[in-house]
């Protein structure tokens, strides 16, 4: 049945500049003014985080917006304590939006003596009083088996398919889709089969974490435009051996589509630096100058994606709407046109 409360939308320090895109998405759709609850979300000097909230939410249906993107632990304290805050005020349902979900690739154990991280998150997530969780990309897709509560988990492949329709306007044709290991060939796949693409797979051997021994790849590159997809590039070189062994295989040009930009250490630099025409990442973190101002890194919104999932959520209605692009393209209002 839908609710009888307007959703009620609350920050943590993590991502303001999307939690107000997303209000303001809220107010265009809903005709009257959504504004983020007036809170105060601070740290005592020796760092405790300490949350105050000024407005009354009893009976309240509350969204938390906050990714726990770097420093992870500090936002994810800061979206714990916030959830705990929300509920010894009675708020009736609490929802975390969370657009990037740290220690997702901590999703198994892949040695002996590891640990699980993404359970303890999700467990972590669930003591402190969440109802329902609402994510974009998870690493894997098994971490919403994590949780004993709803997740909704969005797809940013319907956004990428509009952007590539737009940017690549005319040279479809070119197009070839390439996933930069083998683990991530379903997701590179949705992405070819939305825009009618073929498939490739670099396939890459690590010596050790973080470092690449060799690449090879799998499918005919010649000639193409290669789009790289992903959802985490974090200090990027992988992602920049990758375009750099799709050149040597005969790629025209390569363009990466990455859903998180983590871009820690040298990340930026290399990128600037990298046979990569450019890195399309979407706004999940938010990033410093030195992203924004970079020359071959463009940004793509997911407020419009994300206020109205919060819609939909609120309103008791289907969120797997907005896997399809179709769906998307009046809700980016002209941002995108299909071809």
């Amino acid at each position: 049945m839908p609710a009888v409360t307007e959703p009620k939308l609350i920050a943590g320090n993590a991502n303001q500049p999307l939690a107000k895109a997303i209000a303001r998405r809220m107010s265009m759709h809903r005709g009257m003014s959504v504004n983020l609850v007036d809170a105060r979300v601070e740290r005592f000097n020796d760092q405790e985080i300490f949350v105050e909230v000024f407005e009354n939410v009893r009976g309240e249906d509350m969204y938390v917006i906050q990714p726990t993107s770097n420093p992870a632990n500090d936002n994810l304290m800061e979206l714990l304590i916030m959830v705990d805050a929300l509920r010894r005020s009675s708020a009736s349902r609490i929802t975390a939006v969370i657009p990037y979900f740290g220690y997702a690739r901590q999703d198994r154990r892949a040695k002996a003596r590891t640990p699980i991280s993404a359970k303890l998150v999700a467990n972590l997530i669930e003591t402190a009083g969440v109802d329902r969780v609402l994510t974009l990309d998870l690493h894997a897709a098994q971490i919403q088996g994590f949780f004993d509560i709803p997740v909704d988990n969005l797809y940013a492949a319907p956004v990428f398919a509009l952007d590539i329709e737009h940017h690549f306007k005319g040279q479809m044709d070119d197009i070839m889709i390439v996933s930069p290991d083998v683990g991530g060939v379903a997701r590179a796949r949705e992405l070819a089969k939305r825009i009618s693409a073929p498939l490739a797979i670099v396939d890459k051997r690590r010596e050790k974490a973080g470092e690449v021994a060799e690449m090879t790849v799998i499918g005919d590159v010649k000639g193409r435009k290669c789009i790289i997809v992903d959802d985490i590039c974090d200090t990027a070189g992988t992602l920049c051996k990758a375009a750099e062994t799709l050149m040597e295989a005969g790629a025209t040009e390569v363009h990466s589509y990455i859903t998180h930009g983590v871009l820690s250490g040298p990340a930026v630099e290399r990128v600037a630096n990298s046979v990569m025409k450019s890195l399309v990442i979407t706004d999940s973190i938010e990033q410093g100058d030195k992203v924004k101002v970079a020359k071959n890194i463009r940004i793509v919104p997911t407020a419009p994606m994300f206020a109205q999932a919060i819609l939909n959520i609120w309103g008791g209605m289907s969120v797997s709407s907005l896997f399809e692009t179709d769906t998307l393209v009046p809700i980016y209002e002209g941002l995108y046109q299909r071809p």
